[in-house]
């Protein structure tokens, strides 16, 4: 599908050069007109082919200004793609009017402001302030996602070796949203919102619609995906530029109001700052008066016997005897079930499980699966670095959690 724009896309990963050394070109444009890697040219180009029959237009007026008659029509889907989404709570609350009328909205950015997050009742690690502080240039590489099976029809993973500069929901109202996607740790990082008759789609990975993502291996088939939650009976399709260029605009019309001001917009930073303020002057009242003679630290006493242990443990696994390491580990286990549980060792039966079992609280197969390998260690002629690792953790959960 989108073989006619690829050598076209290929200036997309072009180079730059600098001091005789080729360098990619790592600014985040996310802009529909550049073909440099981190532009989106090669989205916006291939909206044509997946809305064939939809009318493709540009949006740069905040929801606020929008026209009534085209705002109350059906059958639209306004796309954003942009690093952050700053929507105000009017702008909003004009979005979901928009949707309710049986319209889609798509937002792609890693940052939402905290009016987008209290009205969906979400929460993502990052805030508006975040792209400032942070160096994105610094970012761990390599983007990797996946979409869902259901809806999508297959589940399968999408990366690249570029920035990562992405999100995802630590919280949502799972009652009203619904899971479309994940990052590789298997956050969630795509969902759906219905209003009305339309929908609300939130997605905080955007440089999967960067051309370099695109045009890497076949990544295609998650934009022809992803997009594929928009109705194909869309009559228009409305790209937005608006909130790409709010976060510019904003710095701009917020520099008269004070630094201060911009920063006391995250209420995090805010009451940090609050409470670093108040500790400060806490420290120069108490200082003020006559200082006490200093009282040494006492050093907690240390636990010599648990490094003996663990000393003695490296000795043995060192030696590969892990067959012998194994049958200590399990002795000393039933010695533990012994001096806290007073249960009998001599016979590692159902029943002896089973009194384990109701004593300790601890789930029986992760029992049956300890005592299996006790036996399998006192007649197995080995053991492997796996099976023995394996066994310690078993151990580890045993006594963690009992």
């Amino acid at each position: 599908m989108m073989g006619s724009l690829v050598l076209i896309a290929m200036l997309a990963l072009a180079f730059t050069y600098g001091n005789g050394e080729r360098r990619l070109n790592e600014r985040l444009s996310f802009s529909k007109k550049d073909k440099i890697p981190y532009g989106v040219y090669v989205a916006y180009q291939n909206l044509v082919h997946l809305y064939p029959e939809a009318i493709i237009t540009n949006n740069t007026l905040s929801p606020e200004k929008w026209d009534s008659a085209s705002q109350a029509s059906s059958g639209q889907t306004l796309i954003i793609i942009s690093p952050q989404f700053l929507a105000s709570e009017n702008e909003m609350n004009q979005l979901i009017v928009f949707a309710q009328q049986g319209n889609d909205v798509f937002i792609s950015a890693r940052i939402l402001s905290y009016e987008v997050q209290d009205m969906f009742h979400c929460r993502t690690p990052y805030n508006e302030l975040a792209f400032f502080a942070s160096d994105v240039s610094n970012e761990e590489d390599t983007l990797a996602v996946a979409l869902n099976n259901p809806p999508f029809s297959y589940k399968n993973d999408f990366s690249y070796p570029g920035k990562r500069f992405e999100s995802h929901f630590y919280k949502y109202d799972t009652l009203v949203t619904r899971n479309l996607g994940t990052n590789k740790e298997g956050f969630v990082n795509f969902i759906q919102l219905k209003t009305g008759s339309g929908n609300i789609f939130l997605h905080l990975a955007p440089m999967v619609f960067t051309n370099y993502f695109l045009l890497h291996k076949d990544n295609d088939a998650y934009y022809d995906e992803a997009l594929s939650v928009i109705s194909k009976d869309s009559k228009k399709i409305i790209w937005d530029e608006y909130f790409r260029r709010k976060l510019f605009d904003r710095s701009y019309h917020t520099s008269n109001k004070g630094w201060l001001t911009v920063l006391f917009k995250s209420p995090p930073f805010k009451w940090g700052l609050l409470a670093a303020i108040f500790t400060l002057a806490l420290y120069v009242l108490l200082e003020s008066r006559r200082k006490q003679r200093y009282i040494p630290e006492v050093a907690k006493p240390r636990n010599d016997s648990l490094d003996f242990v663990k000393t003695i443990g490296r000795l043995y696994y060192e030696k590969n005897d892990h067959r012998d390491l194994a049958r200590k580990m399990g002795l000393y286990f039933l010695e533990q079930v012994r001096n806290k549980y007073k249960l009998s060792t001599s016979q590692l039966d159902n029943e002896f499980i089973k009194m384990l079992h109701f004593k300790s609280g601890y789930p029986e197969n992760e029992l049956r699966n300890i005592t299996s390998f006790i036996h399998f260690a006192e007649t197995a002629p080995k053991i492997s670095d796996v099976q023995l690792a394996n066994f310690h953790k078993q151990l580890e959960e045993f006594y963690m959690k009992t």
